[in-house]
């Protein structure tokens, strides 16, 4: 893909671009598991735009190579710091499938090509930071793989408990979250003099202390320690009960000090030391929000990557618009939450219409704005007034199992936003690709507005499929999920249906499943596989469910128990091994190659009867 911004545009990766600048040192080395993209979707990018315009030189190393230091002295030593991200995916995400197959494509890559990062990028690239620039250059990392290894986590890629990240890589200090808060305050201090030491007060970062250094305050919880979490037996090597014990109230408290308005500090001990958790960076408000959509961004990849193609993933963000952050959509598979917060963000419409006027000019710009939204398209303010002052409740969900009674609805809003955009001079079309959650729209948006919401959505902003995530119909799944009911999504079905109808379009409403999630047993997978095949769907993927780091669903695959407040860690079964495999193929029972799969499964479930039903030649 052409880039069509000149290299000065770009933020410098070379120590010819520091000389055309007439710069003999940069302040801080922006380290990247991810290609270059100068792009408001890629974290990296983002922050060191925001770094420039407070006045700091910023280099960006990415992607080194890790066999040598010889990258990261491209630019020479940072006077102030050096800071790490382990990219927009999970490294081991994106290395692996979900049944630890090895992917041959990286999408955050020069033209795709895998291999270009090597697996637990942070710990890699700190140690080769260390050794390249010395003990005295403070070493930062954050970023999405950070952030959600912030303390003992599960990992599934070993199958074992490991310890907070910031031990693992011997790094000064984490930032988790959305880190501009947190990356600004941090530059600033060491700039004025302040030592990478006394930067123990910052929401939104962790850092280590020795015991004989920590002081007990009132605002401090103190959670099972690494040991605790990740005890085994010592004949058979298996985590105990005890151990998956400590991890569920581990994780159930860290899940409920995510506010940044009430959090309390979370502090977890590890061997001699202990980790320290500050309370979540607090969310930015709408001024700070446009202003980082303000920075200068080319909204190309770096121009050295035009030989290869490009760096895919741009392609998907290049013309999208953000306009929200954060989810109080209460999906269990989802780390979001820990990451981005509970408290939606949201730009004003001002800068959304800017944003889409400087993309018209763009010379790829081909009247079509990809998507408006964020993690999920529809949630365009706060859940409730009263997070305001009190941040997100810890012990009640804004719609699992249903739609609080405090919760607004945003839907009018975003229809504005929608038909202000489509009103602009070289816009031809807005889709919603980032996701609509229906059971906000059908249970909390007033008739009246769900009914010019349907329309307006079908006619303008839909590309022949619609997708949506169900995820499963077994009410037992569902709630492990924190999923709705399996009849709103009936019911959104016959709205979108009726809709396009009327509109005269030929379109189509594509959901999402998951199989092998916890608490999902044979028997809820032959029901969404009668479910499908009654509705007649054939989906063309299905996603087995991946245990990620940050995720309650992945505390529930590990330990056995649901964590979430109410359920009194409630034993839940998780399938594994060939179960896993089992389910999947159910819910692909029309393929050939299943066909041995599905016996067995309904075998074992003592469901053969539905042999006849599920694979009857067609």
């Amino acid at each position: 893909m052409k880039t069509y911004a000149p290299r000065s545009a770009f933020l410098p990766t070379t120590q010819e671009d520091l000389h055309n600048r007439s710069w003999d040192q940069i302040d801080i080395a922006f380290i990247s598991a991810d290609a270059y993209v100068d792009h408001p979707s890629f974290g990296t990018a983002l922050l060191a735009r925001l770094l420039e315009r407070e006045g700091y030189r910023v280099g960006i190393i990415a992607q080194p190579s890790w066999n040598s230091t010889k990258d990261f002295l491209k630019m020479g030593k940072p006077r102030l710091c050096c800071m790490i991200s382990g990219g927009n995916i999970d490294s081991m995400v994106s290395h692996y499938t979900a049944n630890l197959k090895i992917r041959s494509e990286d999408e955050y890559s020069p033209g795709g090509k895998a291999g270009l990062r090597p697996d637990r990028p942070t710990l890699v690239y700190t140690a080769l930071a260390k050794q390249a620039y010395g003990s005295d250059v403070p070493i930062i990392i954050g970023g999405l793989e950070a952030s959600l290894r912030r303390l003992s986590h599960y990992d599934y890629w070993s199958d074992k408990v490991r310890k907070p990240i910031i031990l693992d890589a011997k790094a000064d200090l984490l930032v988790y979250g959305m880190g501009e808060r947190q990356t600004l305050e941090i530059v600033k201090r060491l700039d004025a003099g302040q030592s990478i030491k006394e930067l123990t007060d910052i929401p939104g970062t962790v850092h280590v202390i020795s015991r004989k250094d920590y002081e007990q305050r009132p605002d401090t919880l103190q959670i099972p320690s690494f040991e605790e979490v990740s005890a085994r037996d010592a004949k058979s090597n298996t985590p105990t009960e005890e151990g998956r014990k400590a991890y569920a109230l581990a994780f159930q408290q860290q899940l409920g000090e995510e506010n940044p308005i009430r959090g309390k500090r979370v502090v977890q001990a590890c061997m001699d030391r202990l980790v320290v958790q500050n309370r979540p960076a607090l969310p930015l408000d709408e001024e700070q929000f446009d202003a980082l959509f303000a920075l200068p961004f080319t909204l190309d990849a770096h121009p050295d990557y035009e030989k290869e193609g490009g760096v895919p993933a741009l392609k998907e963000v290049q013309f999208s618009l953000t306009s929200n952050r954060g989810c109080f959509g209460s999906c269990s598979f989802c780390a979001i939450t820990s990451h981005q917060g509970r408290m939606i963000q949201t730009r004003s419409k001002a800068s959304l219409l800017a944003e889409a006027k400087r993309m018209v000019s763009h010379p790829l710009f081909k009247g079509y704005i990809h998507d408006l939204g964020g993690p999920t398209a529809n949630f365009q303010g706060l859940a409730c007034d009263r997070q305001l002052t009190y941040g997100p409740c810890s012990a009640k969900e804004c719609l699992w199992p249903s739609p609080c009674s405090n919760l607004k609805d945003y839907h009018a809003r975003y229809l504005d936003l929608l038909e202000s955009l489509e009103a602009i001079k070289g816009v031809k079309k807005v889709f919603i690709r980032s996701g609509i959650r229906y059971d906000y729209l059908l249970e909390v948006c007033d008739e009246k507005t769900r009914e010019r919401f349907m329309k307006h959505l079908v006619r303008h902003n839909v590309s022949g499929q619609l997708k949506v995530a169900p995820e499963h119909v077994s009410p037992a799944v569902l709630d492990a999920m924190g999923k709705p009911k399996a009849e709103l999504f009936d019911a959104f079905s016959e709205l979108y249906q009726a809709a396009t109808e009327e509109a005269g379009k030929k379109q189509y409403l594509i959901p999402y499943f998951i199989a092998a999630h916890p608490g999902s047993t044979l028997e809820d997978a032959i029901t969404l596989a009668l479910y499908l095949h009654k509705s007649r769907f054939i989906p063309d993927q299905v996603q087995e469910f991946y245990p990620t780091p940050g995720t309650v669903s992945t505390c529930m695959y590990y330990t056995g128990f649901d964590p979430r407040m109410g359920k009194r860690f409630a034993a839940i079964h998780i399938p594994k091994g060939r179960e896993r495999h089992l389910q999947r193929a159910l819910l692909q029972y029309q393929k050939p190659e299943n066909r041995p799969l599905v016996l067995e499964a309904l075998e074992k479930a003592k469901r053969k009867d539905l042999a006849r039903v599920l694979l009857a030649r067609r």
